[in-house]
């Protein structure tokens, strides 16, 4: 992370909280560090020490922080425990935490399926279901795993994998269930029996339906976008196309369902566990994954007639919705100088 990303990620968080219509306004920090290259002990004091940093600017109607790439549900659990000792036990001041702590179920897997949500309610305008599609994600962690369970489970065909240890491919659709467990096993996606090995660079322009970049930002950008073979674009990292890839994309008719919408559903029921902590009262899974297919699939509408209005593209349609419920906000507050 850099200030500019962080600038950058807190604006889009900003629209995306107002796509998704959770109350919530946008923010975003980090700490410029490789997880990989520290120890346990260290992430914890890292994290720790950060905390004492940021308590007074962090808050249970202030700031809710929740994980991103490089931090998970520990990082979370020590972030709640040195803030309560500052404020005393405050559950709902961040999200993505153990559910021994009043971590909401269905929370990780919240943004990979509210990816799928959304990728069939795309789909749902052509008549078509994730059965009839072949799959290709980029970025096989949190969001690229459970986006590709997901995808396997209602009948999609993934086609190939890339994650930071390299990319596999099989035409025939790859055995999710049996990769994750290879990958829990080994840590890597490389000697997979049921795949053969690719060149990652080539992951992203391979033959298939759907793209899925799960991972970095910019991935897809001017130099690549015009070798890119998929019909369609989820993207389910933050920022994945870079504006010029965008309007290359566009000429080719290609249809990208945009970040700030596909993703959302992380922050979606990041919002729904802290109106668990605050109410006290824990929801089931079932709960809380039919409360995230109702929340991604009216965004989808919102988003499709803010297209029809404007005739526009899906992102031009998102960034719309977003500002203008941001803008009829800040009127209502009396805040047009």
């Amino acid at each position: 992370v850099d200030p500019d990303e962080v600038n950058a990620l807190a604006q889009l968080m900003t629209w995306k909280t107002a796509v998704a219509d959770i109350p919530y306004g946008g923010a975003k920090g980090g700490i410029g560090c490789n997880p990989r290259d520290l120890s346990i002990s260290e992430l914890e004091r890292l994290t720790r020490v950060f905390t004492q940093k940021i308590h007074d600017l962090i808050g249970i109607q202030r700031d809710v922080p929740a994980p991103d790439m490089g931090t998970n549900a520990q990082t979370m659990a020590w972030i709640l425990d040195e803030y309560s000792k500052f404020h005393g036990h405050s559950p709902a001041v961040v999200t993505g935490k153990p559910i021994d702590l009043g971590g909401s179920l269905g929370r990780e897997a919240a943004t990979g399926l509210g990816v799928v949500y959304a990728t069939e309610a795309l789909f749902a305008e052509h008549g078509k279901t994730i059965a009839d599609h072949t799959f290709v994600i980029q970025g096989f962690g949190n969001v690229g795993t459970w986006a590709a369970k997901s995808v396997h489970e209602r009948g999609g065909k993934v086609i190939a994998v890339s994650d930071v240890t390299g990319a596999i491919r099989n035409p025939n659709g790859i055995d999710i269930p049996a990769l994750l467990q290879h990958k829990q096993e080994n840590e890597n996606l490389k000697e997979f029996p049921g795949a053969d090995t690719m060149d990652p660079d080539e992951l992203l322009v391979h033959e298939c339906d759907v793209l899925m970049p799960c991972a970095l930002g910019g991935v897809i950008n001017k130099e690549n976008a015009g070798h890119v073979k998929a019909k369609y674009i989820i993207e389910a990292a933050n920022h994945p196309t870079d504006p010029e890839a965008d309007e290359i994309l566009s000429k080719k008719g290609v249809v990208i369902l945009p970040d700030i919408y596909a993703n959302a559903g992380g922050v979606t029921v990041s919002y729904f566990e802290w109106v668990q902590n605050i109410q006290g009262f824990m929801w089931d899974e079932e709960k809380v994954n039919h409360e995230l297919k109702k929340y991604m699939t009216k965004s989808f509408r919102d988003i499709k007639s803010m297209c029809k209005a404007h005739n526009c593209d899906l992102r031009m349609g998102a960034f719309t919705l977003g500002v203008n419920r941001v803008a009829r906000a800040t009127l209502w507050r009396g805040w047009e100088a």
